[in-house]
C-alpha cells in the first residue's frame, strides 16, 4: 500500500493497486468535518471519480473511535452561526455531498464506532456500509435547532427510505449498529476488530470484478429510479459490455476455470 498523500491533512488518501482509502482524518475530534474538509473532501472525491485506474473506494475516519460525529459545532460561531453563513457553508458541504453521490466508482464506507449527522449522511452515499457491533447511528440535529437539508438527507432517503428518514430526523435518537441494519442504514454488521478486514475484503471483491461493468451497474440502477421511459439509447447501452476486453477475459476464463484480470477496457 503506498503512504498517505492529500492537499490537506484533514482528508487522506492511500492506494493499495486500485483500491483508494479515504480517511476522514481529525481524530482528536473524532473526525467531526470543517468547512474545509468539506471542500477537501470534494475535491479529493473529483480527483478519484476522474481516475479510470480506481476500481474501488473505501471511506472511513481515522482510529477505531468513530466514522464522524457530523459538522464541528465549535465552528459554527465563525463559519454556521446565522443564516448568512449557512449560505456560504451550505454550497460547499453539500457540493461535498452531490461529487459522493454521483461517484461513477463502487464507494465502501468502513465505519467504526460514531456515525451520525453529517458522518451518516457521507456514509449513506456508499453503496456498501460495513460496521462494528458497538457503532452508533442517528441524526439529533432536531436538539440543535437545525434542519438536514435535501442534499444531506438524501443518501438516508435512498437507502432508508421516507419513514425511517423521518422517524430519526423527528425523534433525534441515538440507535446501535443492529437497529441500524434492520432499518437499512448498514449493510452488514461484523465483530467490532474484523470492521477493517471485512470492509478491505469487500473491496477486493469488487476491485477484482470487471470495472466498467461496476460503473455500469452504478448508473443503471440510479436510472432505475426515475420512472421516465428509456431512450432508445438508454437501452442499448445495456449490450455496450459485449464489445470490450473485459467480455472476452471474463467469459473465457470461465470456460477455462482460470481467475480472470480485467484491464477495464
Amino acid at each position: 500500500m503506498n503512504p498517505p498523500h492529500s492537499r490537506s491533512p484533514e482528508v487522506l488518501v492511500e492506494r493499495d493497486g486500485g483500491i483508494a482509502t479515504v480517511i476522514l482524518n481529525r481524530p482528536e475530534k473524532l473526525n467531526a468535518t470543517t468547512l474545509s474538509m468539506w471542500q477537501s473532501l470534494n475535491d479529493t472525491m473529483a480527483m478519484l471519480d476522474a481516475d479510470d485506474q480506481v476500481r474501488c473506494i473505501v471511506i472511513r475516519g481515522a482510529g477505531t473511535r468513530a466514522f464522524g460525529p457530523g459538522n464541528d459545532i465549535s465552528e459554527f460561531e465563525t463559519h454556521r452561526g446565522n443564516q448568512a453563513q449557512a449560505r456560504h457553508y451550505g454550497p460547499v458541504m453539500h457540493g461535498a455531498l452531490r461529487t459522493l453521490a454521483r461517484c461513477r466508482h463502487p464507494l465502501v464506507a468502513m465505519i467504526h464506532g460514531i456515525c451520525v449527522g453529517g458522518g451518516l449522511g457521507i456514509a449513506s452515499l456508499c453503496n456498501l456500509r460495513i460496521c462494528g457491533e458497538s457503532s452508533r447511528f442517528g441524526v439529533p440535529v432536531n436538539k440543535l435547532g437545525l434542519a438536514m437539508s435535501h442534499d444531506e438527507m438524501g443518501g438516508l432517503m435512498r437507502i432508508a427510505g421516507p419513514d425511517v428518514t423521518l422517524e430519526m430526523l423527528l425523534e433525534g435518537r441515538v440507535f446501535g449498529a443492529q437497529e441500524a441494519l434492520q432499518k437499512r442504514i448498514v449493510s452488514r454488521v461484523v465483530a467490532d476488530d474484523e470492521v477493517e478486514e471485512a470492509a478491505m475484503l469487500a473491496a477486493r471483491r469488487i476491485a477484482d470484478g470487471a470495472p466498467l461493468v461496476a460503473r455500469w451497474h452504478k448508473r443503471f440502477v440510479q436510472r432505475s429510479l426515475d420512472p421516465s421511459p428509456l431512450s432508445a439509447e438508454e437501452y442499448d447501452e445495456a449490450f455496450d459490455c459485449f464489445a470490450t476486453e473485459d467480455f472476452q477475459i471474463g467469459y473465457q476464463a470461465f470456460l477455462a476455470k482460470r481467475t480472470p484480470v480485467f484491464g477495464g477496457k
